[in-house]
């Protein structure tokens, strides 16, 4: 079980008033596990992949190769869990939860890594769409799961990835349904930030890119209202597929709409460290 200690001055209402570092500290002490998303406005959240290194070699080049759905911000040294490139972050500790798989299977969702991290290991920071949302909510486009305090809605596709050595397999997409006047500014302001998914990969039909029921995701909360056209975003947590089918002895990721928040302007535009 997660440890959680949540209280009146670390709920997400109150964190959403707090600079970056107030909340990455409530993450750290373990007050605050829950989603990031409208969190620390302005600052750029990744979505974390460790694996060992043996496979990162494979593994950057397949992030290279599928730049929307897993644009690569940074990674760090071999066994090295401080990440001073992108803040005072510790990866052990700095994520509100995370899982583990092993032999590609989950085993296990903790609160920390610090028993189980190993001088082998590299950890991968990926771009994420929320960083676009705080561009989206300043704009005056609504954004449904921030409002409702749930989850985005993540789907698996039948869109496919460019696979290097053992990783590949299908595109995941986050689904925010927009007012119809206001598709073409949502698709614009996203394009502005190719480092958090960029422009949505879909609009319309999800039964194009083979979702069958938006009601039922395969990660996150379901939409909080199907009003609205849907869009579609390129997600994060694609690397999850395409580590499943590696199935690497150990890896780690974020689990669901739980980021990595870093010190880094959400309008950087190059790979960081």
């Amino acid at each position: 079980m997660l440890e959680h200690k949540e209280t009146a001055q670390t709920s997400f209402e109150a964190l959403a008033r707090m600079d970056v570092k107030a909340v990455r500290a409530a993450i750290r002490s373990g007050a605050y596990r829950g989603h990031t998303a409208g969190l620390a406005a302005g600052k750029l959240q990744v979505n974390l992949a460790i694996l060992p290194s043996d496979y990162a070699g494979d593994f950057e080049t397949f992030c290279r190769q599928n730049p929307q759905p897993c644009p690569l911000v940074g990674m760090t040294e071999t066994g090295n869990p401080l990440w001073p490139a992108l803040g005072e972050i510790d990866v052990r500790t700095d994520t509100p939860s995370y899982n583990i798989y092993r032999d590609g299977k989950l085993a296990e969702t903790v609160s920390d890594l610090n028993g189980v991290w190993r001088d082998d290991l590299v950890a991968f920071a990926i771009g994420c769409s929320f960083t676009f949302e705080n561009a989206l909510v300043a704009a005056g486009i609504p954004v449904a799961h921030i409002e409702a305090d749930t989850t985005v809605p993540m789907y698996r596709t039948n869109i496919d990835t460019i696979p290097s050595g053992p990783f590949g397999g299908g595109m995941v997409v986050s689904l925010r349904y927009i007012p119809e006047h206001q598709v073409d500014e949502a698709r614009e302001i996203t394009s502005r930030f190719p480092w958090a998914h960029g422009a949505p990969v879909h609009v319309g039909d999800p039964a194009e890119i083979g979702i069958a029921d938006v009601h039922s995701p395969d990660w996150g909360d379901p939409p909080v209202s199907t009003g609205g056209v849907p869009m579609f975003w390129a997600c994060g947590v694609t690397p999850q597929n395409a580590l499943a089918e590696a199935r690497p002895p150990i890896c780690i990721t974020h689990t669901p709409g739980r980021m990595l928040i870093t010190d880094i302007e959400d309008s950087t535009d190059s790979f960081i460290a």
